[in-house]
């Protein structure tokens, strides 16, 4: 309890906005973790929103990219090749991606995941 004093403390001297926990199981950090969405979702998001999607890889495009769905429609994504883990996926296989809504509005808006992480459900 002394430490989370001190810590509220620091914070308050430091004129920091930071939310500090009063509860030890109050997350203070929520925003640092990545939002369970759909694909519709997703696609109206903010740039560098840190997002989590599950559904299916149906096909590439090339250089990395891919085509995700599940039940609300298809999003490109960003997989780096490492993050296969050297497991072969298919358009049935299952999987969930967790990474970052990537934002470009040249020449025209388009929205992709770049993808940080794959797990295989």
């Amino acid at each position: 309890m002394k430490t989370m004093i001190k810590a509220m403390l620091a914070v308050a001297m430091m004129g920091s906005t930071a939310t500090v926990a009063i509860a030890q199981d109050q997350v203070v950090n929520q925003h640092a973790f990545a939002k369970i969405v759909t694909v519709k979702q997703a696609l109206g998001m903010k740039d560098d929103s840190k997002v989590q999607l599950k559904g299916h890889v149906v096909k590439s495009v090339g250089d990395e990219k891919y085509q995700f769905r599940d039940s609300t429609g298809t999003i490109t994504v960003e997989i780096d090749d490492e993050l296969w883990q050297g497991k072969p996926v298919s358009a049935k296989t299952p999987i969930t991606i967790i990474g970052e809504v990537d934002v470009d509005y040249k020449p025209a808006k388009r929205v992709e995941i770049d993808v940080d992480e794959v797990r295989f459900n």
